[in-house]
């Protein structure tokens, strides 16, 4: 599995190369959009195509958003924009460029892997259900409809956002930061950040009461929670 690692600074794109390929990857590391297109679209790619890109959105030469667009332009390789602005436009400007995700910085090894696989999963045409089950917990997201046990639940806006954020994740970790970012559209810098987190910890009481199923959200301490079944839910 080839990753081609487009990152400008030193030390993070050493670091990175070297957990990505003590995880298993295949990794080719580049500092330039320009040398980003080559290694994905010129003529060594014809040879040993990559198979996914990990694309620093603050390059030196051109905009993170304009290598993402020139990218989809000449592939179809699924992209992940890394960024460290948390600010709601600059991801939504990287998914419209052809991001097919994006990691916010500081972020966890694990949590990068767990993306890559999800994204790689995607593009080899297993595509995340509209209708996700954990447990006597079924989530039509299309609808947002929740059921536990054949019996619809309603939940308030915020409360399905939730859920839904955790069940895309296929059981996966998602940390306090990514739900403060994703549900509640808070940047790491936000001054509203600490009100946030307790906000995020109100919802998910409120969530475990209304689903009244053992173990669907999971407290991992220090870090988040994860949509499971059959498990205890300890914080």
């Amino acid at each position: 599995m080839l990753v081609v690692l487009v990152e400008d600074s030193a030390p993070v794109r050493d670091a990175l190369t070297a957990a990505l390929r003590a995880a298993g990857y295949r990794v080719s590391a580049v500092a330039t959009g320009a040398a980003a297109l080559e290694a994905v679209a010129g003529p060594a790619a014809a040879a040993d195509p990559p198979d996914l890109v990990l694309l620093d959105m603050g390059l030196p030469d051109l905009d993170g958003v304009e290598v993402c667009r020139r990218l989809r332009a000449r592939s179809t390789v699924p992209i992940i924009a890394v960024t460290a602005r948390g600010h709601q436009q600059a991801r939504v400007l990287g998914l419209r460029s052809g991001a097919d995700d994006y990691v916010v910085k500081p972020f966890a090894i694990d949590e990068l892997t767990a993306r890559m696989d999800a994204v790689l999963r995607r593009s080899a045409g297993h595509v995340v259900a509209p209708v996700i089950e954990a447990g006597p917990v079924r989530i039509d997201l299309s609808r947002r409809v929740v059921e536990v046990s054949g019996r619809e639940v309603t939940l308030r806006r915020k409360e399905f956002d939730l859920l839904a954020a955790l069940a895309r994740r296929d059981g996966a970790v998602v940390s306090r930061a990514d739900l403060l970012d994703d549900v509640w559209g808070l940047a790491p810098d936000d001054p509203g950040r600490e009100q946030g987190l307790h906000s995020l910890e109100v919802h998910v009481a409120a969530l475990r009461g209304k689903l009244d199923a053992p173990g669907a959200v999971v407290t991992v301490r220090g870090v988040g929670y994860r949509l499971a079944a059959g498990e205890s839910t300890a914080d």
